[in-house]
Order: C-alpha cells, then structure tokens, then sequence
C-alpha cells in the first residue's frame, strides 16, 4: 500500500513537520535498513542523530522534537506508531475462504463459510470452526475442538480433542494444545500414569508462539486469559492458570497447577514450580526462579528469587570477589606473620 507523506501522517494521527509532504511512501522500517522511500522511527531521542544519518524519508519521533535535517512525524508514542505503520504496509494477504479438496474433514465439523481450510489440514469430528478462521496447511484439529471467529491456526499445529479456542487467536507453527499434562506416579512397579481428562481454554485475542505447549489438565481446565501473549518454546503445564493481558517470554518453564496472575510479565528462561501463585502486575527478570507466592507488583531476579534491586547489588558485589579474595589472602599471612611473632 502507497500513498504520500501528508497522508500517512493523517493515517498515523501526527503531526507533519518539513519537507517531502507530496513524496510517495513504500515502507517502514527501523534506521538501520530503511530505504529512501521508507519512514523510520526513533522512541529515544538520543537515537535521532542514526536516523538522521539513514536515507529515510522521514522519521517518526516523539511530541517535543522540532528541528531536524529530514521531514518528522510528531506523535505521543513512536513505538505504538511505528506499529500501526507497520500495519498499513503489511503484505501479507489473508487466503479466500474455502476448503481445500486435500483437507481431511469430518461429517460432522461444522465449519462457517467464511472460514479458510488449507490443504492436508486434518478436523476432527464435531469441532466447529468459526467465521473468518484460517486454518494453515498440516494442522490437526481434533474432535470436538471449538475454535471462535478470526483465529488464525498456523502449519503444524496440533489442538488436541476437547480443547476450546477463543475469537482472533494466532496459534503459531508447531504449537501443541492439550497434550496430556506430565503426571506420573511411583509404584512399585513403575511409575503409573495420571489419565489427563480436563481440557485447555484459550480466551480471546491471545497469542501463542511456534513450538510453544499448553498441556490439558489433569480434571478442569488449564486456562490462558483474554489478551495474554506467549512466546517460542514456552511450556505451560496441566491446570496452570494464565490471568488476563500477561507477557511470557521464550524458553519459559510454568509447573502444573501455578496460577499467574493479571497482568504479569516473565522473562526469558524463567522457571516456575508448581502449585504457586504470581501476584498480578509481577516482573520477573531473565532466569528467576520461583519456588514460593509471590505477592502482587513484586519485582524479582535471580535464583531463589529475590527483590531485583537487591539481585542488582549482589552482581556488582559478585565482581569485585577476586579482589575481595586477594585481599583476604594478604591479611591472612600477615596475621600469620603477627601471630609468629609473638611466639
């Protein structure tokens, strides 16, 4: 999509200041690989002199910059814009509605004619597929499975039988819903397997990253809330229970019957027994480990957890360590030195 300067800043709600209004844009991007007919942004504006130094035709910046060598597009927040920018330029084309004639579709799917089902995509008996659904090539959808308005399965993902997906879900590639949850118990004969009968709800609007698992429960539900965001290689276990608009970070690791909050945002690698509770609005910091309830707002790092401006203070402490070590050496021999001298 094409169109002038002055109309993108019309689109994008700013404010236009400088040359190049009537100058045709192709693109964004950010201003290390824009092109001269592209716009790019900056959210800091420490980082103005690099988008200066770019060849894009404009820049995105935040309210209070009003002097540059190329043409700004003043708004409250360039990151938001930068986004909806994105947006307006997205190439991507969603497919017409239709089944394909090499998807294999029970008798008794109810599948909306506005709906999209790709080739090889497997659904299973009595699962029902909302309108403006797109579900990719090579995915499975088993028995039963109920799937609301606008979700967009990707290729190669599995929702297990008796799973419910809310309306406008993006299931990534490789994604897993309601595989059975790991529960073994020891006998004296081996471990006995938990039969997993409970199912997996994900609510509206939520997003699920490729090879990402959300294991069904044991009895119940295993839930993620409305607007929650999780990235690649996330595991979520049996009767976890995901509160509304949280952000969970890759290589992420949520053990069986956790409840996490509203609002919570986890990072990379973080590892989360069972049976505990994050308050809502809690940060958690790349590599914290929970063991215990966290009370709500918390700001944790490392592992056990601890309050992350106290995390901060052991690092720095960490790195003076060999000096420290030095230094307890040389008072070591000089007590030795001391103490033989008195004898």
């Amino acid at each position: 999509m094409d169109m002038t300067l002055a109309k993108l800043a019309v689109h994008l709600g700013g404010t236009l200041i400088g040359n190049n209004a009537d100058c045709l844009v192709t693109g964004v991007a950010g201003y290390d690989n824009v092109g001269e007919t592209e716009v790019t942004y900056v959210q800091d504006p420490k980082h103005l002199k690099h988008a200066e130094a770019s060849p894009a035709l404009a820049i995105i910046v935040p309210q209070g910059i009003t002097s540059s060598s190329k043409a700004l597009l003043l708004v409250d927040d360039p990151r938001v814009v930068f986004a909806r920018a994105l947006q307006l330029f997205d190439w991507r084309r969603p497919p017409l509605p239709g089944i394909d004639l090499q998807a294999s579709i029970a008798q008794t799917a109810a599948i909306h004619a506005r709906a999209h089902i790709g080739a090889f995509a497997t659904v299973g008996e009595g699962a029902v597929i909302g309108e403006g659904c797109i579900i990719s090539p090579h995915a499975v959808i088993g028995d039963h499975v109920e799937i609301g308005a606008d979700t967009v399965v990707y290729p190669n993902v599995t929702i297990y039988p008796r799973c419910t997906i809310g309306k406008r879900v993006v299931l990534h590639s490789g994604a897993v819903i309601g595989a059975d949850g790991h529960g073994f118990h020891p006998t004296a004969q081996g471990w006995e397997k938990l039969p997993h009968l409970g199912t997996v709800i994900i609510e509206d609007d939520v997003e699920i990253g490729a090879n990402t698992t959300v294991d069904r429960a044991t009895t119940g539900a295993t839930v993620v809330g409305r607007g929650s965001k999780i990235d690649n290689l996330v595991q979520i276990a049996h009767n976890v229970h995901v509160g509304a608009n949280c952000m969970i970070v890759s290589f992420v690791g949520v053990a069986g019957s956790t409840v996490i909050e509203d609002g919570v945002i986890i990072g990379g690698q973080v590892g989360i027994k069972d049976h505990v509770r994050i308050g809502a609005g809690s940060m958690l910091a790349a590599r914290t480990g929970i063991t215990r309830d966290i009370p709500p707002g918390s700001r944790l790092a490392g592992y056990p957890a601890i309050p992350h401006r106290d995390h901060l203070k052991v690092t720095t402490a960490m790195t003076h360590l060999p000096d420290l070590m030095q230094t307890v050496r040389k008072l070591e021999q000089r007590v030795a030195e001391l103490e033989g001298q008195q004898e």
